[in-house]
């Protein structure tokens, strides 16, 4: 594992471009969704916001369980595979599904392959680095991820006119994409720590939580904050009512995730050299600003540069959480303790799709934006409270 790519390790990298990959195919699909569900299916903003909230927690339980079972086994590559696997599966399905409900039973089941494939991904990768490269290496896979993201979209605005504008047509030819991701997974190599005991570790829930008490206050703090974190696929139905036509939201989509790519590794190393606690509390600023900014505005320029601001908290947090995580837990409960996390941010995330939907439903999106901004408020309180070192001065 000693040859680099482009300065990062070749685990990292290709795990880079599997992300890469799956997320091309899987935002073709995300981008239009809302479209999909409110136009085509009938759907509700409330029903958006509930099948997104339902579909992370499920797959945030799934990461716990299926961080515990790749230390048991001491292997991350198979899982890492086969929750990849089954995500891509299901998306042809889609072109299929005549009813809300089916696309609910879709959505499920592609969110249980993110559930039994996140953990031990990232494990894989802090196992394959030093500590010294978390940040930077998270955020190249958050980079690739986002990357893929960004283009998912402007594909799907560029493929929908070829395509008649069938939806149904497009979530094929996603996932005919997709299945890059399963291929980069040749010239990824299990790695396994030599300091993780060959029998089986600890379960969770003692020694996670007995002897990691500071990362647990963090993670609840992570976890409040998140219950205001509106999800994305809700949030673009902002950007239709300020204006913008629906068959222009895969570009709103773009501008969010191209200021995320840009950002991503610059704030990655930025939290290898000051801390990753400073780089997470200034991205829940930047949250709390677009998120009171897009309740106040009717503008669409504004509108946009709030969706990329949305991209920088994301840069500013998504790999930098990982790379917190990475060097606050032992090798013998990583994915463990990395599921545990992802599976608080997921709850958190089902808290705020139901609760900002139903406000957006019944009050209106200003309302469930303004909720957002005060949790966002009360999350950043938090945590730089427990986590007193972004308080600290850098030498």
């Amino acid at each position: 594992m000693g040859k680099r790519i482009f300065g990062f390790n070749r685990n990292v990298f290709f795990l880079g471009l599997v992300s890469f990959f799956n997320d091309i195919s899987n935002q073709m699909v995300q981008s239009v969704m809302p479209v999909f569900l409110t136009t085509g299916l009938g759907a509700s903003a409330v029903f958006v916001g509930v099948l997104e909230g339902v579909a992370d927690a499920l797959a945030s339980v799934l990461k716990v369980l299926s961080g515990w079972y790749s230390d048991r086994i001491g292997k991350r590559k198979i899982p890492t595979v086969a929750g990849y696997a089954l995500s891509l599966g299901v998306r042809p399905l889609l072109a299929l599904a005549s009813s809300f409900s089916q696309v609910f039973s879709l959505r499920i089941i592609d969110r249980i392959g993110k559930g039994v494939r996140d953990a031990p991904r990232d494990a894989l990768i802090s196992e394959s680095i030093e500590p010294r490269e978390y940040g930077k290496s998270f955020g190249l896979q958050r980079a690739f991820d986002a990357l893929g993201t960004m283009i998912g979209p402007l594909l799907a605005f560029l493929f929908l006119p070829l395509l008649n504008n069938s939806y149904r047509s497009l979530f094929i030819v996603a996932f005919v994409i997709g299945l890059g991701a399963l291929a980069s997974f040749i010239f990824v190599k299990d790695v396994r720590s030599p300091n993780v005991a060959k029998s089986s570790p600890p379960k969770p829930d003692t020694k996670l939580f007995k002897t990691n008490k500071r990362f647990i206050f963090i993670v609840g703090s992570i976890f409040v904050f998140g219950m205001g974190t509106l999800p994305i696929i809700l949030l673009l139905l902002k950007a239709q009512e300020v204006g913008i036509s629906s068959g222009s939201l895969p570009l709103v989509y773009f501008i969010y995730n191209l200021s995320f790519v840009a950002s991503a590794v610059p704030l990655g190393k930025l939290a290898d050299r000051i801390g990753e606690g400073k780089v997470i509390a200034g991205g829940f600023a930047a949250a709390l600003l677009a998120y009171l900014g897009l309740a106040g505005t009717s503008d669409i320029v504004l509108t946009i540069l709030l969706f990329a601001l949305l991209g920088l908290y994301s840069a500013a947090t998504d790999g930098v959480e990982r790379a917190f995580a990475s060097k606050h837990l032992s090798r013998d409960i990583l994915a463990s303790g990395l599921g545990f996390m992802n599976m608080a941010i997921g709850f958190s995330s089902l808290v705020a799709g139901v609760v900002g939907g139903l406000l957006w439903t019944r009050f209106g999106s200003a309302v469930a934006l303004d909720y957002a901004g005060v949790m966002s408020l009360i999350g950043l309180a938090l945590f730089v409270y427990v986590d007193r070192s972004v308080l600290a001065k850098h030498a």
